[in-house]
């Protein structure tokens, strides 16, 4: 079954959403979600939005903080029209409904929090659930707008492009994709004018991680077979508190618990977080989490604890009321008892390379949010950026394609042939136990060798090893029908490749990327992105 749409969005986060609905302004919009609409890194953002709402902060502090934080490699020119984009596009999340938390309502003005490597408190929140309460507005302004159509439980396969199905095209221009239904298993074509890779990061290539488990780099591995470069993957942020617990899967403790006064401290109750940086808890996240990490290797411990005991009940629920309720959940009272965190791997400052418009490599193919590298963060994502990164660029999407004039090639495109999807085969009786084991290894190689400290042998090992395993799954994509386990374990098994890919390439340590083989940074030679094509 092939169908048609304007605009194909893949992908139902904060990026995916604000842009379906400001072009359903004027225009058709379809949006797949692998899962269900909250199904997302987004649902689960806790922080909030960092932007200049406050008259004693300032657009230069904030450029300045994203700059320090990306270790020299941020883009100057994408960090200020993120940064002044800001303020303008919270006013019209307020607009929209999204109940941000406020000193006093009637007056319109917001708690902002502080976090780490913010120079000024710059984070406008909702409680301490910010992705759920943006989203769930978001949600409910799509569902009730007629030129929006949501179709849940729907996988992308992979992106139609002129390169695949009419190689003497003038360019390689994307025409949509095959998309899976994951309720019967049957694969159909969604043809587009326009497509959109809103599907987020790739958290779930470690072992240890604070995103759901959608997050296997769909998008980013589909724009990477459809011909688009990539960028900075080296550069995986592992966010310095996850709660440790044996039944918590991915439950993050927020950056906000340290920008209020959380102490980190080891199993005797001793601090250390000065002894590493002069900013202590507030230091940025990769030396927060390199800090932990030698702690835990030079005591043997699985984990450090994070303190906020001292806060008080009454501000700890005020403040913190859903990782209050659900460290009670696995029996740790953070009002009297220290919180058990460890890092795991959190965003992804690499990507798919844009222009400043969303725009990839292939024509009529845009990416945005995670998925995306747009050159905002650097070498390091300064903390409550990547939403505020989200909202600019759909906005800076919507723009481009709404203002777009009559393509004169429109009609050759709509005559491109692309043929139904030909399933192969039955999936094999023992698929699912050897996919899971699969991806079982592909996640322990990248936490072991891949993860907060790396070396060059180590990055050898993992290449060698990642590639076996990519050979391994090629033959179940094509000799067996493709099912949606092994789509998520192919893009994890290729995202990983790419990763390690760009480590190697990079002989330096910077931001978040920690080579022992080189433990500083070479200004000369690498203060530059890491591209593969």
């Amino acid at each position: 079954m092939e169908r048609y749409t304007e605009n194909l969005i893949i992908g139902s986060g904060i990026a995916g959403l604000t842009l379906a609905l400001k072009l359903a302004k004027q225009q058709r919009v379809t949006v797949i979600a692998k899962g269900g609409l909250t199904d997302s890194n987004t649902w689960w953002a806790q922080g909030g939005i960092a932007s200049v709402l406050d008259e004693a902060d300032s657009f230069e502090r904030h450029i300045e903080d994203t700059l320090v934080a990306g270790a020299g490699l941020c883009r100057r020119d994408v960090v200020e029209l993120v940064v002044t984009s800001g303020p303008r596009l919270i006013k019209e999340l307020i607009r929209w409904g999204v109940p941000f938390s406020a000193e006093d309502a009637a007056a319109g003005h917001y708690h902002l929090t502080q976090e780490g490597g913010h120079s000024h408190r710059r984070v406008i929140h909702v409680d301490d659930s910010t992705g759920k309460g943006v989203l769930a507005t978001m949600i409910d302004r799509a569902k009730a707008e007629p030129n929006i159509t949501i179709l849940e439980n729907t996988m992308a396969v992979d992106l139609l492009t002129t390169d695949k199905y009419a190689p003497d095209f003038a360019e390689n221009r994307c025409l949509g994709a095959y998309v899976l239904d994951r309720n019967n298993q049957e694969i159909s074509t969604l043809r587009s004018r326009n497509t959109f890779l809103c599907t987020g990061g790739h958290g779930k290539v470690y072992l240890y991680t604070s995103n759901p488990d959608a997050a296997t780099g769909d998008g980013l591995a589909m724009g990477w077979r459809a011909g688009c470069r990539v960028a900075n993957l080296e550069f995986m942020q592992f966010h310095p508190t996850c709660l440790y617990h044996p039944q918590a899967k991915n439950f993050l403790i927020s950056e906000a618990v340290r920008g209020e006064g959380g102490k980190l401290k080891n199993r005797r109750g001793v601090e250390f977080m000065r002894d590493y940086h002069p900013l202590a808890e507030l230091a940025p996240r990769d030396i927060v989490a390199r800090a932990i990490d030698s702690e835990l290797k030079q005591t043997g411990e699985t984990n450090v604890f994070l303190d906020v005991r001292h806060l008080g009940e009454a501000f700890i629920l005020k403040h913190f009321p859903t990782i209050h309720a659900t460290c009670k959940k696995f029996g740790i009272d953070m009002v009297h008892d220290m919180i058990p965190v460890v890092p795991a791997a959190h965003y992804s400052c690499g990507g798919l390379v844009t222009d400043g418009y969303g725009r990839t490599g292939v024509s009529g193919l845009y990416a945005l949010g995670e998925t995306a590298c747009t050159g905002l963060h650097g070498a390091n994502r300064l903390a409550s950026n990547s939403l505020l990164e989200a909202l600019v660029f759909a906005d800076r999407v919507a723009e481009d394609v709404l203002g777009q004039v009559h393509d004169p090639t429109a009609s050759e495109i709509t005559q491109v042939h692309v043929p139904a999807w030909h399933p192969q085969g039955t999936a094999p009786a023992d698929e699912l136990v050897v996919l899971s084991h699969v991806w079982d290894e592909i996640r322990r190689l990248m936490w072991h060798y891949v993860g907060i400290v790396r070396s060059d042998k180590r990055l050898k090992r993992a290449l060698s090893r990642i590639n076996a395993l990519r050979e391994e799954l090629d033959t179940y994509y094509w000799d067996y029908r493709v099912t949606d386990s092994l789509l998520e374990v192919r893009n994890l098994a290729l995202v990983a490749a790419l990763t390690i890919r760009c480590a190697i390439a990079r002989k330096e340590s910077r931001g978040i990327h920690f080579n022992i083989d080189y433990p500083h940074p070479r200004d000369v030679e690498w203060r530059k992105e890491t591209v593969i094509r």
